[in-house]
């Protein structure tokens, strides 16, 4: 599949002024929230997002992600159409490199996803989980030949194409049930907004540091 029909090229379009973290973090981060719980609309994506610690998104990337989301979801809940989703990694035209660490990025983001959902594990998707965090735990520097070639990244993105396939047969929520923004408004002021006008103490850590974090060099 190559970059126009996966969406890499929009997708790299639509965020190229946002740089907190990676496309296929954030789309690795959506994925994971979508095998739990139900779309929600783009002020419902600025609330996660923001108590994330993540700056706010262009509005032409807020709207991408809130109907990647939606159709996400519409494809996950479908037995045959589940099978046919892909994660957003460049296509194979890009050096092994690049498409092993934009792998690796959506892994963390798809476990920082499904981790907010406070969702219970079974004893399989705990394994596939454990897994997965090894994918997300790759560390290759860009001069060095990743294990096995073009032959193992086929296999664990086989893998990590399947997860979300795997996680998507429970019951989903709204995502105003998660902990994280529980009993939030979502036309709240944001913990920047209130940060930046003395009534929290500022600044505090991201939530998820795993999705901040860099690629070692």
């Amino acid at each position: 599949m190559n970059d126009n029909i996966s969406g890499w090229n929009t997708w790299s379009d639509a965020f190229a002024g946002w740089t907190d973290v990676t496309i296929s973090e954030i789309h690795g981060l959506m994925t994971g929230l979508m095998t739990a719980c139900n779309a929600p609309d783009e002020a419902g994506w600025a609330a996660i997002l923001s108590e994330l610690s993540f700056e706010a998104l262009p509005d032409e990337a807020l709207t991408l992600l809130t109907e990647e989301a939606e159709d996400t979801v519409f494809q996950l809940k479908d037995k045959d159409d589940a099978y046919a989703y892909t994660p957003l990694v460049p296509d194979d035209e890009h050096d092994l490199y690049e498409r092993v660490m934009a792998l690796k990025q959506w892994a963390n983001g798809f476990m920082t996803g499904f981790g907010i959902t406070d969702c219970h594990l079974s004893a399989e998707e705990n394994e596939m989980l454990s897994d997965l965090a090894k994918i997300g735990a790759i560390r290759l520097a860009e001069d060095d030949e990743f294990e096995g070639g073009e032959e193992s990244y086929l296999y664990i993105y086989e893998f990590a194409r399947m997860v979300p396939v795997s996680f998507a047969t429970r019951k989903r929520k709204s995502v105003k049930e998660l902990a994280l923004i529980a009993g939030l408004p979502i036309d709240a002021k944001t913990t920047k907004e209130l940060q930046a006008e003395g009534k929290l103490p500022k600044p505090m850590p991201p939530v998820m540091d795993v999705m901040n974090q860099n690629n070692p060099s």
